[in-house]
Formats: structure tokens, C-alpha cells, sequence
């Protein structure tokens, strides 16, 4: 497991990730066709029709905890563009948090109680995972959350699901994700069809095999000439 008592003195803080996704795993500009439309992306946006009372109420509950952000540089300059200026529900919980940005480029940051993180981004976000203070959320930030997945420091997802299939764009399990099982904690549906779920990370990968205990020559066929 990523979390847990360090030499029993106590409980690291944990990073939960929060993350729109379309069916085929796909995370890019969900709220907009202006969030990111790098490489093309043509269909920002394809979460907006989607969103329900009980979607409200659920987001409510993630923002209406303390919190700190740990944020990739294009989701903190497009927060940091929206949220200090927004009257919207949450705006206020945004501003106050403490955002932790991951960043090779940017050497100022402008919104309240932001601070980039020095160095190596795994070994800064492992450092504030053993602080004390609130969970870590990342929103958004699909290049970081690259990183934070290849190196085991993500604790929880929160997985929204829509039914939609875009075909391309950032994914937030992309090429380097280490294979780990996931355990299902909780599950909604939306009245929209948004599957909202719950999942832990460090379970075991329950692996095995549906094959007959003595294989067919058919089946002796079929392994040797893949083996082939």
C-alpha cells in the first residue's frame, strides 16, 4: 500500500485523485473546449450535459473537507485563471486550499497560497504525503498524474465514468502505469448514466485461468504456434 504508519509515529496524509473520464479512458479538457486543446483534442467539453443533482452533491462532499491541491502546470494556470475570479459553489473551498504545483516552467505563482514543488516531483510529493495537514487532491493534471502513478504515490481514485467514446486524447492510465488490483469501494449512477466509483489502490491482482486443468490437443495446437 502507498499509505500507512510510518514507524508508528503516524498516518501519512493520503492523495486521492479526482478524475472525469469517458468510457475509453480518456481525462482531457472534460469542462471545455478552451481547458486544453493540445494535440488536437476537438472535444472539450463532453462532460457539461451530463451533470446531475446527485453528481452536486457528490462533488459537495469532496470539496466540503479539508484539503490541500496537488496540481500539474496547465490545470493550475487554468484553475488559477477561473477560480479566484468565480461566486461558484467551491470557489471559496479552491481558494483557501493550499496548491502544490509540479512545475519545470513556472517560477511565480499568483493565486493565494500556492507554492511549486522543488525538485524531484516524486520525492516532493512523497515529502508532503509524510507532513501533517489535510488529504492531497489532484484534479485534472493528466502529465503529472503519469508520474504519481508510475511511482505508487496515489492512495485513492475517484473515478467518474461517462458513457461517452472519444478515441484519443490524454488517458490517466497511460504508457508506464505500473499493474497493481484495485479494490471498489463505493459505487453510484447518476440519472444521466455517469458511473461514480470509489477505488483503493495496493489490492492484489487476482489473476488465474478459465482453461481446462487438461488442455485439448486443439488447445496444445493453438499455444505452440503463438509461441511460434
Amino acid at each position: 500500500m502507498s499509505s500507512g504508519r510510518r514507524a508508528g509515529l503516524h498516518t501519512m496524509r493520503e492523495l486521492i485523485v479526482n478524475t472525469f473520464l469517458t468510457l475509453d479512458g480518456v481525462m482531457q479538457a472534460p469542462g471545455g473546449p478552451e481547458e486544453d486543446p493540445s494535440d488536437g483534442f476537438e472535444h472539450g467539453g463532453w462532460s457539461f450535459g451530463y451533470w446531475d443533482q446527485e453528481m452536486g452533491e457528490a462533488m459537495g462532499d469532496f470539496m466540503g473537507k479539508p484539503f490541500d491541491l496537488v496540481l500539474g502546470r496547465k490545470t493550475y494556470e487554468i484553475f488559477a485563471a477561473h477560480w479566484p475570479h468565480s461566486q461558484e459553489e467551491g470557489a471559496a473551498e479552491l481558494n483557501a486550499a493550499t496548491k502544490h504545483v509540479a512545475s519545470t516552467t513556472l517560477t511565480q505563482l499568483t493565486w493565494q497560497n500556492s507554492r511549486l514543488i522543488e525538485g524531484d516531483v516524486p520525492a516532493g510529493v512523497r515529502a508532503l504525503k509524510e507532513q501533517d495537514g489535510p488529504e492531497l487532491q489532484v484534479h485534472g493534471s493528466a502529465t503529472l498524474l503519469q508520474t504519481l502513478i508510475r511511482h505508487g504515490l496515489v492512495d485513492q481514485f475517484n473515478v467518474w465514468t461517462f458513457p461517452v467514446v472519444l478515441g484519443k486524447g490524454k488517458r490517466l492510465f497511460g504508457d508506464g502505469t505500473v499493474a497493481e488490483g484495485l479494490e471498489l469501494v463505493d459505487s453510484k449512477v447518476s440519472s444521466t448514466g455517469v458511473i461514480m466509483a470509489t477505488y483503493r489502490t495496493g489490492a492484489e491482482i487476482k489473476s488465474g485461468s478459465f482453461a481446462l486443468e487438461e488442455p485439448t490437443e486443439a488447445e496444445l495446437e493453438r499455444r505452440a504456434k503463438q509461441s511460434g
